[in-house]
């Protein structure tokens, strides 16, 4: 099994040493329960890494590691965003943790015409959490990249994004399950940037898809099963992984 990963501001270089504190310090002291000597690696979530060995634990929420190794990894390419409507509350997080753990590089929240859940005055709460669970599941996947959580966004902003990427080379895929197309047959290949829009647990409004493929997306389907909206955007990123670069290992 691979070493746990702990966020930090600013990766050591190698030959340095790194002090864990506040809550990063006691995740590893108290629950990952680290001793003197075991390995660990520390992240800035930006794509530096350095592997480490524990030399210091102080108190319950403090440890020093030795940096042996520094590494910098690019974000993988083509980038990928996925615009999730708003799931209901006991699955809201659960999306954001999932499209992490698969890769995504932005999320952005998006008030759909169908979401039950809203937002409205408490955005920033709602945003503050997505954050706080994109920064856990990129953590426990070992990802050196935390994805991006963008603002609560209306559907009038998704339009504007969708035909900002398209403009520059980009593919938008609205998931539905009566999509009009594969994903594999997707034209994936070279693109900078796929934007992957994913409806409410009601659905995509008929409105909302025909203004995205008049803009030039493709409604997409995954496969024969009906998908939930937390489930949707992490397969899909699955079938990008294999069409695509993005998990190729060399």
């Amino acid at each position: 099994m691979s070493p746990p990963l702990f966020w930090v501001d600013e990766v050591p270089p190698a030959g340095a040493d790194v002090v864990l504190s506040g809550s990063e310090g006691r995740h590893a002291v108290t629950v990952a329960r680290l001793t003197v000597g075991e390995p660990l690696i520390v992240g800035d979530g930006r794509g530096s890494t350095a592997c480490c060995d524990v030399t210091a634990i102080t108190g319950k929420d403090t440890l020093t590691a030795h940096a042996h190794t520094f590494s910098y990894v690019e974000a993988p390419r083509p980038r990928v965003t996925v615009v999730q409507a708003l799931p209901k509350s006991e699955r809201s997080e659960l999306a954001v943790d999932l499209a992490t753990e698969a890769g995504a590089d932005r999320i952005v929240p998006w008030q759909a015409a169908r979401c039950v859940a809203r937002w409205a005055a408490k955005a920033d709460k709602g945003v503050a959490k997505w954050t706080a669970t994109a920064a856990a599941a990129a953590k426990q996947s070992r990802r050196p990249w935390i994805p991006e959580i963008t603002p609560l966004a209306a559907t009038i902003d998704v339009r504007a994004r969708c035909a900002d990427v398209i403009a520059a080379g980009g593919v938008v895929a609205v998931l539905h399950e009566h999509g009009a197309s594969p994903i594999r047959e997707l034209p994936l290949a070279d693109v900078p940037e796929i934007v992957l829009v994913v409806g409410p647990e009601g659905g995509l409004d008929d409105a909302e898809i025909a203004d995205l493929t008049a803009l030039g997306g493709t409604s997409v389907i995954l496969g024969p099963q009906v998908l939930r909206t937390s489930t949707a955007a992490a397969v899909a990123l699955g079938a990008i992984g294999v069409l695509t670069d993005r998990w190729d290992a060399t």
